[in-house]
């Protein structure tokens, strides 16, 4: 029944906005904005979220996971920031693609509309809950979130906070949260085929099994994020170190870091150790001063853990990469230009570097000012998914009495 009803108002609401003005639903985020930085507002969700990070402690939650998880005041103030690079953002609904004029005089506009009302499951990062509500909006969609348990109070939090600020701007109902994180009003969500027009999970490979194996409703696959970087024999090693740690340390519980190193045999001798000594500990390095297994090559740590590989040569490693990746994000660290673009062009995944890290895999940083996730399939969207890819067309015909 909880699902019905936020359907039965999702629905009501998508017509709504549908229609809206850029205007209307720029105010509608303005005010989100304003709300993140109100001093008592960011009080309400600290305090929500401490109620979930002591839940987790007391879980046995890993550091890295709780790290995910935490909110800040700084925190709240880049998402903030986030809502106001959406806004700055040009509206997509009603851009023309395309158009022709038939022999018969038949006008054919090709134009991008709202897919309608898009579900999203997510785990235990709370920022997902505005980025998704203000992208969705922002291109005419409303939303129902489902959030994981363990930031459920924060969840709760945030949505209140956007939904009393547009509350005067536009209906509330195009953002709603679903309170209940039991498996069962899951599911139900999976199959609302009268209500959903989309799902999108984001999160670990877990979820995205769960939500492809019983849904029915479109599904867009995204978050999993068994990465690689590739050491090649005509690497700068220090441009490698530099690159390495970041994309693993900089925040390994994030599905744009690498899990797993691949290192050219000829300079393995001298990067490893280097690698080793760099990290002192802080990293596990499996395959190297750790047992490895088969099952690691596929397993999303996100954690400070990663499996290491030496590989005779590029074919290989693109070869490994094939096998194990999850199709996010991969680089290759060389100054062979062949090397590099043999591995951008054999490289199956969404996101293929040279010589940078992983972790600008990432809407904001690829312009998008935030992002609904990442999208490892190839249909409808792959890649970081911005306003446009939260878009479907529709054509638009006009004649003058013509008849077939």
């Amino acid at each position: 029944m909880l699902i019905t009803e936020l359907g039965k108002k999702a629905k009501i609401a998508e017509r709504e906005i549908r229609i809206a003005t850029s205007i209307q639903k720029n105010s509608a985020l303005e005010a989100i904005k304003y709300a993140l930085l109100d001093s008592k507002n960011i009080e309400q969700i600290l305090t929500a979220n401490k109620l979930d990070l002591d839940n987790a402690e007391q879980n046995g939650i890993s550091e890295v996971m709780q790290d995910r998880l935490r909110l800040t005041e700084d925190r709240i103030k880049n998402i903030s920031k986030a809502v106001e690079e959406v806004i700055a953002l040009p509206d997509p609904i009603g851009e023309i693609i395309d158009g022709n004029v038939r022999p018969n005089g038949l006008r054919i506009t090709k134009t991008r509309v709202p897919i309608g009302v898009i579900g999203i499951i997510f785990e235990s990062r709370p920022n997902v809950t505005v980025d998704a509500a203000v992208l969705c909006l922002k291109s005419g969609n409303a939303v129902i979130l489902r959030g994981g348990k363990e930031a459920i109070n924060s969840n709760i939090a945030l949505a209140e906070v956007m939904r009393n600020a547009i509350a005067e701007h536009i209906n509330q109902d195009v953002i709603q949260l679903v309170t209940d994180t039991s498996r069962e009003v899951s599911r139900e969500l999976m199959q609302a085929r009268e209500y959903l027009d989309l799902l999108i999970p984001r999160g670990g490979a877990g979820l995205i099994k769960t939500v492809c194996e019983n849904a029915k409703v479109p599904v867009i696959e995204t978050g999993s994020g068994n990465c690689h970087a590739y050491v090649d024999e005509f690497a700068d090693l220090n441009i490698a170190l530099n690159i390495v740690d970041n994309a693993k340390t900089q925040r390994p519980s994030v599905c744009n870091s690498i899990e797993t190193l691949l290192v050219h045999k000829t300079v393995a001798d001298e990067f490893l150790p280097k690698l080793a000594e760099f990290w002192n500990g802080k990293v596990q390095l499996r395959g190297y001063n750790a047992p490895v297994s088969e099952e690691d090559f596929y397993t999303e740590y996100n954690d400070l853990i990663i499996t290491i590989k030496i590989v005779e040569n590029i074919d290989e490693a693109i070869a490994h990469i094939e096998k194990y990746s999850t199709k996010h994000s991969e680089t290759i660290i060389t100054k062979d230009y062949k090397n590099a673009e043999k591995f951008q062009k054999q490289i199956d995944s969404s996101a293929v570097y040279v010589n940078a890290s992983t972790r600008f895999t990432d809407g904001g940083e690829f312009g998008l000012g935030a992002e609904i996730g990442i999208s490892t399939q190839k249909l409808h969207a792959r890649g970081p998914m911005g306003l446009r890819e939260l878009t479907t067309i529709k054509y638009l015909i006009n004649g003058d009495g013509q008849v077939r």
